[in-house]
């Protein structure tokens, strides 16, 4: 049974990734109690899948490692993995949260050596990859996940594949019969940093998400470039596994768009003018990128990045909301049509692979909420008093990049501490 102590001067955090982690680790380092409820089997949100940052196009494990050696040194700090938030009671100041663990099927002996992996045969998507490859029914999330402990997949209980992993292990880890269990505990002040989620491309119909294998979304593209991704790091076209050097970006897929999203995401320009590097990167002067684009919003210190792309004679920009995709009867290659707005010229141009530049939604549905909440229209949760001890961070609160998240993380975590101070000054 798990235990968890906790007081009504205790900050519950929703949410491992990086604003999660950002506002547990502030609040833990002055002194308070936290503990953080992460529903994936690691910490470390979407940010563990991106290849590279802009406008650095440093890696993101550097932050990762930091932020993971904090958590371990902190003992303030607990963290509940495979965990989701069902209940919460109360007001600011004396709320009673309930969470549901999920078991792991793997206990505190793992050392990750990989034993059990290497007995099973079973395969699953993988979830990390967003699908684009399958990893074995035992499983170490990737490479730098925090908890370093492997999972064994539900799926696999009951089958002779699961009495592997666990006849392989040399440690005693693997449980097979670790139970589903509900535990309750008292917090001051709720910090919500559930993230974000690429918003669905099947919704975009004209753009053929669903219909055409040569049509993915920025996530999925990020995953691809990445050495230790689905294709090794390869750009290639899902439908044959052929080189990708002619890769189209549409910005806006589903953005700016009454029937899908009405906000701006911010961060997808930005993220496709780092992708047109990865092009070059797997292609040298091979590798062209056209970007279709409303207009590029790249503001602030991304003004220089966006300059030093628009000097790249590899890379295009197309001023055009692209009407649908097709398909090349002769090539089997999408064919992107519409009408170059500058020029007022129809195109159908046809690329080796087409990247939808998909935007960002809050990861949390209104009506999934265990508490009373002030939304906007979007879904995120707006700085309302009527909130209570209940704040936002990150994504949570709006479509930000990971720098303004973990800002926007710290400042969450000061009001959270600022609640449990008043608690403990009332009750002093």
């Amino acid at each position: 049974m798990t235990e968890v102590i906790a007081t009504n001067q205790t900050i519950l955090v929703v949410g491992g990734g990086i604003s999660g982690m950002t506002a547990a680790l502030e609040a833990a380092e002055t002194g308070k109690q936290v503990v953080l409820v992460e529903k994936r089997p690691y910490v470390g949100g979407r940010v563990t899948q991106l290849y590279k940052y802009f406008p650095k196009l440093c890696f993101p494990t550097c932050g990762l490692e930091i932020n993971q050696r904090r958590a371990k040194m902190n003992p303030n700090l607990t963290i509940l993995t495979l965990a989701e938030v069902t209940d919460l009671k109360g007001s600011a100041g004396d709320y009673t949260a309930s969470v549901k663990i999920s078991p792991r099927y793997v206990n505190d002996n793992c050392t990750a050596c990989g034993d059990c992996e290497k007995a099973v045969e079973a395969e699953f998507d993988d979830d990390y990859n967003y699908g684009m490859g399958q990893r074995k029914g035992a499983y170490l999330p990737h490479s730098m996940a925090h908890p370093l402990r492997y999972v064994i997949d539900p799926q696999m209980l009951g089958s002779e594949d699961a009495q592997k992993a666990k006849d392989a292990c040399k440690y005693d880890a693997v449980d097979l019969d670790m139970q589903e269990e509900t535990i309750e505990f008292k917090a001051g002040a709720v910090i919500w940093a559930t993230g974000w989620r690429p918003y669905d491309a099947a919704k975009i119909q004209p753009y053929g998400y669903d219909r055409y294998a040569d049509v993915i979304t920025n996530v999925e593209f990020e995953r691809m470039a990445d050495p230790k991704g689905p294709t090794g790091g390869k750009l290639v076209r899902p439908s044959d596994g052929k080189e990708a050097k002619n890769v189209a970006f549409i910005q806006c897929a589903g953005s700016r768009d009454r029937n899908h999203l009405y906000h701006c995401s911010r961060i997808c320009c930005m993220a496709t003018l780092k992708q047109t590097h990865y092009v070059q990167e797997a292609w040298g002067d091979e590798g062209k990128s056209s970007v279709y684009y409303i207009d590029i919003r790249a503001i602030d210190r991304f003004e220089d990045f966006y300059r030093k792309v628009q000097e790249n004679a590899n890379v295009s920009f197309i001023k055009s909301k692209v009407a649908s995709i097709t398909q090349s009867k002769d090539s089997g290659k999408p064919v992107l049509n519409g009408v170059d707005t500058e020029g007022y010229n129809r195109y159908a141009n046809e690329h080796d692979l087409v990247v939808l530049a998909v935007g960002m939604e809050p990861s949390v549905d209104p009506e999934s909420f265990p508490v009373e909440i002030q939304l906007n229209r979007e879904g995120f949760i707006e700085p309302a008093t009527d909130n209570g001890g209940v704040f936002a961070a990150g994504c949570a609160s709006d479509a930000l990049d990971v720098n303004r998240s973990a800002q926007h993380a710290t400042g969450a975590a000061l009001r959270a501490v600022q609640v449990v101070n008043r608690v403990a000054g009332t009750e002093g």
